[in-house]
Formats: structure tokens, sequence, C-alpha cells
């Protein structure tokens, strides 16, 4: 493994209702010493309709009515998202967020894209162009959390940050709650939560918990497909399998994922000033 951070915890699935609460209010401690340790005046997240963001909704709210923190939601939609996912995020948005807006991107995105040199209709431009998608939404949360004393949430989990799956600049804030959950600790996390919300939140939260992962960034039909895979359990069974050292593994596609996207877990690569003095 390339990875030195892999603990006894990292193979170990959060299931029981017990262990989903306890890992919930742990999360919520957290954040809420973070947000008062640090004096902030809002949280702002990216809401794009799927499990992830509406998870965070759900998970911060009750965080920020604690603390007194304005939950500020945004889905920024540019060209590629479809009608259901809009619809999801406006449900989570309005069903969570103090503050909340639809913004749709795609003139101000169509603007620069004629700037981009030599695309086409391959993969290659579609991961270009959906990065830059990412980017330009990420351009709009943060001036949002600096207009507004605030920070931007992460919505990354932990098997798309093993995978790479995720748009350096443009999918990664100031703070990520549960990086360190797997996807589908993720999904059961957010049913656990479903059980004792109120019905207009519920019904928000399963909506995005019941649809079909996606990025929304035109790039596939589904996050599934680009990760090779039939489920997110599938794709953690195979990731949890090589950490705890299955080395057959090591030519799976998703095992090349995690492993030619190591230098993303590592940004800014950097020189170490001990090499930069000469040593006689």
């Amino acid at each position: 493994m390339t990875e030195k951070n892999f603990s006894e915890y990292t193979t170990r699935l959060l299931s029981t209702d017990t262990e989903l609460s306890y890992a919930i209010n742990a999360m919520r401690v957290k954040v809420t010493a973070y947000i008062l340790d640090n004096n902030l005046k809002s949280i702002v997240l990216g809401i794009s309709g799927g499990i992830d963001s509406a998870f965070a909704a759900a998970l911060l709210r009750p965080v920020c009515d604690n603390t007194n923190t304005k939950l500020i939601g945004r889905s920024i939609t540019i060209e590629t998202n479809t009608a259901e996912e809009i619809e999801r995020a406006n449900m989570v948005g309005l069903a969570f967020c103090h503050d909340y807006k639809y913004l749709d991107h795609t003139d101000i995105y169509l603007k620069y894209k004629v700037l981009l040199p030599d695309l086409d209709d391959k993969y290659l431009s579609k991961l270009r162009m959906g990065n830059a998608k990412a980017r330009f939404r990420m351009m709009a949360l943060y001036d949002l959390a600096q207009l507004n004393k605030g920070l931007v949430i992460s919505t990354d989990n932990y098997t798309e940050y093993l995978t790479g799956f995720w748009t350096l600049h443009g999918d990664v804030g100031d703070y990520a709650p549960f990086i360190n959950l797997w996807k589908t600790e993720v999904y059961a996390c957010a049913k656990y939560l479903c059980k004792n919300l109120p019905n207009t939140q519920a019904e928000a939260l399963k909506f995005c918990i019941d649809a079909v992962p996606t990025d929304g960034l035109g790039i596939s039909s589904s996050d599934l497909e680009q990760l090779g895979e039939a489920s997110y359990a599938d794709v953690d069974q195979v990731l949890i399998q090589y950490i705890k050292g299955n080395t057959d593994l090591e030519h799976n596609t998703l095992i090349q994922r995690y492993l030619n996207s190591e230098y993303k877990r590592r940004i800014p690569i950097n020189i170490n000033r001990s090499t930069l003095f000469f040593k006689e």
C-alpha cells in the first residue's frame, strides 16, 4: 500500500444503530467545536441533489441551529444537470438550509468553454469540461463563505477519496466531516437520520438515497459506470480487501484508480526544505 495512515478502524464498517448514532454525534460535536473555536458565522454547502450533499445538510442543520450559525446552501447547475437532480437539490436546500438558492451558471461557463483548446466528444474532453464545471461551482461557494464569514464544507467520502473520484480545487472545501466514512456508511447514516427527521426533511433525504448516484458533470450516466462496479457495496469491498492485503486485486480497475490518484491526496507536491541545503 502507498498510504501510510490506514488504521484498525479503516476496514470496520459502521452497521448497527448504536454505531451510526455514535458516529453522527461525534461528527456533530467536532464541527460544533470548530465553529465555536473559530467564531464562524456561516457554513456554505454546495447541494447537488446527490446523497453526499444531502447527508451533509441533514448532518449539519442541528449543528448550525445550536451554534446560531447560518447554513447556506446553493445548487449551482451548469449545462448537464438533469431536471430530477435539480428537483432533488431544491428539496434538500429548502428543507434543511437557512439560506438556499438555485443558480444556473451555464451561460457563464459557456463563455469560458470556448477558450478551452482541442475539445471533442471523447472521454478526455468530458473529463476536462467536468472538472471546469466543478471549479466554477467552487469559486461561487468560496466567495459566499468569505462574504458570510464562514467556510465551505467538503462532501467527500472515503470511497471516492481513495479512488480519486473528485476534482482538485473543485470538490475539496475547508472542512470534510465525513471524508473517513465509506460510501456505504454515508448511505447507512443517511437512512438512520431519516427515522427521526420531520416529514419534509426525511422525504428530501430519502429522495437522494434512492437516486442513481451521478456527478452531474456529463461525464457518464452514473458514478458506478465510471468506477466499474455494480454497487457501492462492491466498490467498498474491493478497496477494503485490498487494504487487508489481498494482492490479487492489484490489477483491479478500482485499485489502479487508487494507485494512480495518489498524487491528488498529496497536493501540493512539494520539495522538502532539507534537500535545498548543500551538504559537504
